[in-house]
């Protein structure tokens, strides 16, 4: 009989949590949002899990729940009821915008959503 005796009776040990720079997700997303590019790709190539990258072009792109509709005009409205959020339809897509947002990282994300 042999006996086996694990190193951790709690499983395996847990990794550190990685934290991404807001300049790196945008970088990141901007590339994955390129015409014809892979997603899965790209995220394999910096070393997350494409779960991840999805995630992070919803945040940055903003989401919307589904079954809920965007304006197809292409305009430029504020969320009903707050003044501090624009957004924009680009295509189909809607961006969302809080007064937070640093000017120079919401055009990358323009960009993106246009190239895309």
């Amino acid at each position: 009989m042999i006996e086996a005796v694990p190193d951790r009776l709690d499983g395996s040990p847990r990794q550190l949590r990685r934290f991404w720079s807001d300049e790196f997700k945008a970088t990141a997303v901007e590339q994955a949002c390129q015409p014809g590019v892979n997603m899965s790709a790209i995220a394999r190539q910096i070393g997350i899990l494409p779960s991840q990258l999805y995630r992070w072009r919803r945040e940055l792109l903003g989401s919307e729940e589904p079954g809920q509709a965007a304006p197809a005009d292409g305009s430029q409205s504020a969320a009903p009821g707050s003044d501090s959020v624009v957004e924009i339809v680009i295509g189909g897509i809607v961006v969302r915008a809080g007064r937070h947002v640093e000017e120079a990282h919401l055009q990358r994300v323009i960009r993106a959503v246009r190239s895309a």
